[in-house]
């Protein structure tokens, strides 16, 4: 899966272990470097959604049409797909097998 990052420094901070240690917890940070190789691996989106361990789902009300993948406690990955046009099922629904790139927004408590 090709992987995006919102921002430029979002992206370095995500590429630089050291930088991903001092903004987050070490474990939270390995999660992280973990959830990234996991994305780069899975050809689409749904192949993260059978990883029982990540939880890759969409969000809901205010974080409608963005995605979390979970890492410590009650933080989570936030991502939206990248595909233009978005992937869609008859419904309307995001297709998640049609989903091939992403892009990071950040980590996130959600039930904040």
């Amino acid at each position: 899966m090709e992987i995006q990052f919102d921002t430029k420094q979002l992206e370095k901070e995500f590429n630089t272990e050291k930088l991903l240690v001092r903004r987050h917890v070490p474990r939270r940070a390995k999660l992280i470097m973990l959830r990234l190789q996991q994305l780069r691996a899975a050809e689409i989106l749904q192949h993260m959604r059978r990883l029982p361990q990540v939880r890759c789902h969409e969000l809901t009300v205010n974080l409608a049409g963005q995605l979390s993948v979970d890492l410590d406690g009650p933080y989570r990955l936030i991502i939206v797909p990248a595909d233009d046009p978005l992937p869609r099922k008859a419904d309307g629904g995001l297709d998640w097998n049609g989903v091939t790139a992403i892009i990071v927004l950040g980590v996130e408590n959600t039930h904040e």
